[in-house]
């Protein structure tokens, strides 16, 4: 895995407003400045939860911010204010695309050109997109938009 970037406490905080993200910031760890917002893919642990492919994001003030999603607070059992220990990796493994998606993919060789053209930040975009949806039928009428716009090369 290589040199921790990090580890050490943080305690975690929370936007204000509906919907803001409980997140720890990272003032250690510095943007990327050769990927887009300066985000950086990190694995490691936060507390005894492992977590793979994971995104620091800008907070707008050159610094990055790590998000504690729901369901790792609920593991963790903590919530804003608490102190959590987060150690974190520089995660250089390549985009996991889901198998569904590639054989969808392959079955459209324009499509697949396309989508591997695209950067890795609008790769992970649109398999979010497809799979933030919970019924099958969503995900797949997703997966047929994406390749078609991809066949007339819009994303």
């Amino acid at each position: 895995m290589g040199k921790a970037l990090t580890n050490k406490k943080y305690q975690l905080q929370k936007f204000s407003g509906k919907g803001g993200w409980t997140y720890a910031a990272i003032p250690e760890i510095k943007p990327n400045t050769k990927n887009p917002f300066g985000w950086v893919k990190v694995s490691g642990f936060i507390d005894d939860v492992a977590i793979k492919q994971y995104h620091l994001m800008p907070m707008g003030n050159g610094q990055l911010f790590l998000p504690v999603k729901a369901d790792i607070r609920k593991k963790i059992k903590k919530q804003e204010d608490d102190w959590i220990t987060v150690q974190l990796f520089l995660d250089e493994e390549p985009l996991q695309i889901p198998d569904e998606l590639m054989l969808c993919l392959q079955d459209e060789p324009t499509a697949l050109n396309a989508f591997l053209q695209l950067s890795d930040s609008e790769k992970v975009l649109a398999i979010k997109n497809i799979y933030s949806s919970k019924k099958e039928d969503t995900r797949i009428e997703k997966i047929v938009q994406l390749i078609k716009n991809l066949i007339a090369n819009k994303h």
